[in-house]
């Protein structure tokens, strides 16, 4: 019986492999979840529309302007960016004094919105995206598609070099402290109402350089931010709201998890994540890498 209960290694890798891809989106829009929630405390249910928005800008780049994915990584994130700075700072920065729930309903109207908007131009079928990167690895029980690998390489330094940013720097000490003491703040000349908007901007940028990494592997459609949106927000449960390693861990983990279900137990795969959320919030109600309010 060759491999692990009689499943090949070429299978476990591929799965794995698999379960990875998807780990580096949870983690990426886990991540900027949890900056959006843990700064500004804020449930950014338009996360997926966001993610769906970098994508489209992503194809649209190619169509339209003849800009390929290289230059589309740049530019479609500051486009989403832009986007959620004017979103911010038109809209949901009135909603910041209110209870939570104002914001979360706000977030998830602007979603269903730019969905349907979407839909209605461009149907639900989705545009395909070429692959940017050819070849692949030869690992010598399988072959591993080279974009693959870029894509799990790329999102976890991403996702590394954002909690860098925000736990290390003097810039992300005056973004976490613009919301933990905004009085103390401003006495140091710091213009809190801007250390705001550009938290929400990077937590927005993330999920659209998510959809630019996704476009070459699954179908640009207006559906595709809809259909993860629910899954991510369980993985920001499981590692805490408004914790940034544990979304990075959490995140890469249950995508791995995920994979491997696929494997030992197919019918669970889909199930999988919503199971670990249970038995974590049953042993730990604020995560595992959340504290306790």
């Amino acid at each position: 019986m060759d491999g692990l209960f009689g499943i090949s290694p070429a299978a476990l890798i591929g799965q794995l492999m698999v379960g990875l891809i998807n780990g580096a989106f949870y983690a990426l829009m886990s991540l900027g979840l949890s900056i959006i929630f843990g700064l500004l405390r804020v449930v950014n249910f338009a996360h997926g529309a966001q993610y769906m928005l970098g994508a489209f800008v992503t194809w649209g780049l190619l169509e339209y302007l003849g800009i390929g994915y290289w230059g589309a990584i740049v530019i479609a994130p500051l486009v989403v960016a832009a986007f959620g700075l004017l979103f911010e700072r038109w809209m949901l920065r009135r909603l910041y004094t209110l209870d939570h729930v104002y914001a979360l309903l706000l977030t998830f109207g602007v979603a269903l919105l730019m969905e349907g908007a979407f839909r209605l131009q461009f149907g639900v079928s989705g545009q395909p995206y070429p692959n940017p990167l050819s070849g692949g690895l030869d690992v010598g029980v399988t072959f591993l598609p080279m974009y693959r690998v870029w894509v799990i390489v790329a999102a976890l330094a991403v996702c590394m070099g954002t909690w860098f940013f925000i736990e290390k720097t003097q810039l992300g000490a005056y973004l976490r402290a613009a919301n933990e003491n905004a009085p103390l703040v401003r006495t140091f000349g710091i213009n809190v109402p801007r250390m705001l908007m550009l938290t929400y901007g990077l937590g927005v940028g993330l999920a659209g350089l998510s959809g630019v990494m996704a476009a070459p592997i699954y179908q640009v459609s207006p559906l595709m931010g809809s259909n993860l949106i629910i899954v991510v927000f369980a993985v920001v449960v499981i590692g805490g709201m408004g914790s940034i390693l544990g979304s990075i861990f959490t995140g890469f983990g249950l995508g791995a998890i995920e994979g491997l279900t696929k494997i030992f137990y197919p019918d669970g795969a889909g199930v999988v994540i919503f199971v670990v959320m249970i038995l974590v919030l049953a042993v730990r109600p604020h995560g595992l890498f959340g504290r306790a309010h």
